[in-house]
């Protein structure tokens, strides 16, 4: 799933990514890569990050990616058909019991229940199985030159090369989904800057490869959005608003609720 970024996203962008100076957009990518790389710099990203943008050229699979996005055009019932197949219910149902001790103390502490977050986690990448293969860096860069939406991309690259110089990623490992979602929950770069969590206690915030870092960070980030403690998360409910900050399409809002219940149904 490639998340629709919000307002709200890059307004944590601009929070965690300095004055938003854009670099301009488009013509020579050589020439907006320097410009950019002195931008960064001048917002305070460190020499190893800023090295990491050296070699990158532009993909045109990104390009051709961001421009068709028509899934979200679905109906309610041909989305879900797709996303929450009984297949994936039944795979759900298993992590919720193979981490129950891990769920219940995310849930102590977010307030969030397990069944959202592993709706979430099966619905954005299948339970960690398809975190997407693309180099993030490369995909940020082609699509902060492109010009549809380069102001926010920007942002979202100076996020990638903050998570480099915090120590939470190589650009090695920074490898997800084409418009640069990051890991088992497709975070955001300035997402994962502001609401990953260590929640495995290693010293570090490995959304990739760490269960318990993902699933908490999710929790994290709902709760950083409203979410209220334990309340209800059904169409019409009070925490339903909160599932628009993870996606703006009603549908995918929709589904995760209904994943979500479907898990609960599948525990009875």
């Amino acid at each position: 799933m490639q998340r629709w970024m919000t307002a709200a996203v890059a307004l944590v962008a601009t929070i965690f990514c300095g004055p938003a100076q854009a670099a301009s957009c488009g013509g020579d990518f050589s020439a907006w890569l320097d410009a950019f790389r002195r931008q960064a710099g001048a917002q305070g990203v460190g020499a190893r990050a800023l090295g990491a943008l050296n070699g990158l050229s532009p993909s045109q699979e990104v390009v051709r990616l961001d421009r068709r996005q028509g899934h979200f055009k679905l109906s309610f019932e041909q989305f879900i058909a797709g996303r929450v197949t009984p297949q994936r219910i039944q795979g759900g149902a298993r992590r919720l019991a193979q981490h129950r001790a891990l769920l219940d103390r995310i849930q102590r502490q977010f307030g969030v229940q397990p069944e959202i977050v592993v709706a979430i986690w099966g619905m954005e990448t299948d339970f960690g199985a398809n975190q997407g293969k693309q180099p993030v860096l490369r995909a940020l860069v082609t699509l902060a030159h492109d010009c549809r939406r380069s102001e926010m991309f920007q942002r979202e690259l100076i996020a990638a090369l903050r998570l480099i110089d915090r120590g939470d990623l190589s650009a090695g490992e920074m490898r997800g989904a084409w418009a640069g979602e990051l890991g088992q929950t497709q975070f955001l770069p300035s997402s994962y800057l502001k609401f990953a969590v260590d929640f495995d206690g290693n010293g570090r915030r490995d959304l990739i490869r760490s269960v318990p870092d993902a699933l908490g960070s999710t929790a994290n980030y709902l709760r950083g959005y409203g979410w209220k403690a334990n309340a209800s998360y059904a169409v019409g409910g009070a925490n339903f608003p909160v599932l628009k900050e993870w996606n703006r399409a009603s549908v995918y809002q929709r589904a995760i609720a209904y994943f979500a219940q479907r898990l609960t149904e599948e525990r009875r």
